[in-house]
């Protein structure tokens, strides 16, 4: 009997908990809401970028990507001078006939990684014709080349190793870097005298691996980088050169194969990452191009392919 009563003593109190919980949860996201921190934080960030002049306002777009496109709640159509639709083939029929054959045969997705439930003949088949045309021997597709670049250094270098890099490389390169162990260098914007130092200071820091890193052509200000004058260097040192081509693949160079193409040093760059969701013309997508060995260690244990889905 005394078992039976501090059961249902129990059982009282428990539920007299969820009671005081549910309360509490109705208080709070009625009453205390608007003073939560996180919410103050956000109003505070937003209210900062406001009077900076830099809050933007998304247009949404109600025609196909174009050099003119319709825009809503505008009249008249307006002429896109900020897409990277640099060849036009982001509505190009023969790219929408292609992809809609794809859903026919493939489906949509996967709902999973490749690295849990495997990939699809068609990814294999254009990763093997991204290596064809980039010259190197193997190639991993990722969702983004923010991706690509995010899980590429932590991959391949170590506390042991060093990583140099252009001082106004893409956000993405940056972040990618801050997630490996390597020796940081940074080296001044394209000045090839400042890139010889930092590598001989990874030199003397005794670096396994030095992986000279560089946008190819550089989207903020459209420099291009001299890939030919790092490549020198880098041959020079025993180093290594990761170049990303997102703003060059497709029509840089005289086949448009990038600024390894456009300086003359086609094949000679270690790393090529690139994105097909620019002159290419895809939504999205990306892909990191190097020798099979290189690209073993990305592919098998790097996050953004393991966990991203």
């Amino acid at each position: 009997m005394a078992r039976l009563l501090l059961s249902k003593t129990a059982d009282a109190v428990k539920l007299q908990h969820l009671i005081n919980l549910q309360q509490l949860r109705c208080f709070t996201s009625s009453v205390a809401r608007a003073d939560d921190a996180l919410v103050l934080k956000a109003k505070q960030q937003l209210a900062e970028i406001q009077a900076a002049g830099t809050f933007k306002v998304e247009r949404q777009i109600i025609t196909p990507q174009a050099a003119s496109v319709g825009v809503l709640d505008v009249a008249q159509p307006v002429l896109n001078f900020c897409a990277n639709n640099y060849l036009g083939l982001s509505n190009h029929p023969l790219v929408v006939e292609a992809a809609r054959k794809a859903l026919d045969t493939h489906g949509y997705g996967l709902s999973s990684v490749r690295f849990i439930c495997g990939t699809q003949d068609l990814h294999k088949q254009l990763e093997a014709r991204i290596s064809a045309f980039h010259g190197s021997e193997d190639t991993i597709l990722y969702p983004s080349c923010f991706d690509a670049n995010a899980g590429l250094f932590e991959a391949l270098l170590g506390p042991e190793d060093a990583v140099i890099s252009d001082e106004l490389n893409h956000a993405s390169i940056i972040d990618g870097i801050r997630l490996c162990k390597a020796k940081r260098f940074r080296y001044k914007h394209m000045d090839m005298i400042d890139l010889e130092h930092k590598i001989m200071e990874a030199e003397d820091a005794g670096a396994r691996l030095k992986l000279i890193a560089t946008d190819g052509v550089f989207s903020m200000d459209g420099d291009v980088a001299p890939v030919g004058d790092i490549v020198a260097l880098a041959h020079h040192h025993g180093a290594q050169v990761f170049t990303d081509e997102c703003h060059a693949t497709g029509f840089v160079g005289a086949t448009g194969r990038g600024t390894d193409e456009h300086c003359s040093v086609l094949g000679q760059v270690d790393i090529i990452n690139s994105t097909l969701g620019k002159a290419l013309g895809g939504g999205t997508g990306a892909s990191a191009c190097a020798g099979m060995w290189s690209l073993g260690p990305a592919a098998i244990i790097q996050r953004p392919s393991v966990f991203a889905g």
